[in-house]
């Protein structure tokens, strides 16, 4: 089936039709503004409140000519999540192309392959007019890979490997960001052991930490929020140490930020500022983390 062409009135010229070509979009993350044990105990769950970030993961899909399948864009996992929902509902891809486009860095900690997987789901719900269906998409994740709770639109407590949702805690809290990527990545099955010992080892100091996480978000406290990850940040240094960490973390009062942040399995790290960092405020910051040798980047994150 070739796509439909439609003539602009004032040009003359054709176009694809857009109602032939159905998307996914997906938000990323910045890491976690959590990520620890759920309670204490001898075998701790891992828990995360994922940081979402105004970033996105697109997946398309044009009805017409299909292109081959080795020129597939879908990257292995989000190609998995595609074949799955197929054979879930039984369905076969009616003639068309896939094409793709992120801002979303890789490897860093921005939950890059889950946002790829959801767009491609929430794309094919849209190719077969399926009404979206939450529990499938956990189901498909769940087969793939231990997974940030980017399917969701709001903050929540989540348990990433048994692919929970604990407690949703809403949109009223946002940040203004300003962050680096450290070089290198994390190997998150590696180093899963030497979490869970650290996790066992300083199981108070979690507990209180995301007890003072909750209740901000309870309040709609994003400053306690600040506080909270921080902490967070601060105890996953002992266990994952971030090299610019120690410095990022002395200067917050200068720069006026009212907590940090950190992808505590990838190589993120900035502030969280509850106002926009003025433009002045914005080259300072820049600066300071060109002395570092990396590029300072700025984006919103979560809802408010």
């Amino acid at each position: 089936m070739r796509p439909m062409l439609t003539a602009s009135s004032r040009t003359g010229r054709t176009r694809t039709d857009p109602t032939r070509i159905a998307s996914g979009v997906c938000h990323g993350t910045l890491g976690e503004l959590y990520q620890g044990p759920l309670r204490p105990g001898a075998d701790p769950d891992i828990a995360l409140v994922s940081f979402p970030v105004d970033r996105h993961a697109w997946v398309y899909y044009t009805h017409g000519t299909a292109a081959p399948k080795s020129a597939s864009p879908l990257g292995e996992k989000a190609a998995t999540a595609a074949r799955l929902f197929l054979d879930h509902f039984g369905l076969t891809l009616p003639p068309g192309r896939w094409s793709t486009h992120s801002d979303l860095d890789v490897g860093v900690g921005m939950a890059s392959s889950t946002a790829d997987i959801v767009a491609t789901l929430r794309c094919l719900f849209r190719v077969f007019s399926l009404p979206y269906d939450f529990d499938v998409v956990i189901g498909i994740l769940s087969a793939i890979e231990r997974a940030d709770s980017v399917f969701l639109d709001e903050f929540a407590l989540y348990l990433s490997g048994r692919h929970r949702v604990l407690r949703r805690l809403g949109t009223g809290v946002g940040f203004h960001t300003a962050f680096i990527a450290e070089p290198g990545t994390v190997d998150t099955a590696a180093v899963t052991p030497l979490l869970l010992r650290h996790y066992r080892r300083y199981a108070t100091e979690y507990e209180r930490c995301l007890a003072d996480l909750l209740k901000g978000f309870a309040s709609g406290d994003p400053a306690a929020v600040a506080r909270a990850a921080t902490f967070s940040g601060v105890l996953s240094q002992e266990a994952l140490p971030k090299r610019t960490f120690e410095a990022v973390l002395a200067h917050r009062e200068e720069f006026g930020a009212d907590g940090l942040f950190v992808a505590h399995t990838g190589s993120l790290v900035g502030y969280l500022f509850t106002q926009r960092p003025a433009p002045a405020l914005k080259g300072e910051l820049s600066a300071f983390f060109r002395s570092f040798g990396r590029q300072c980047s700025f984006a919103q994150g979560g809802f408010a």
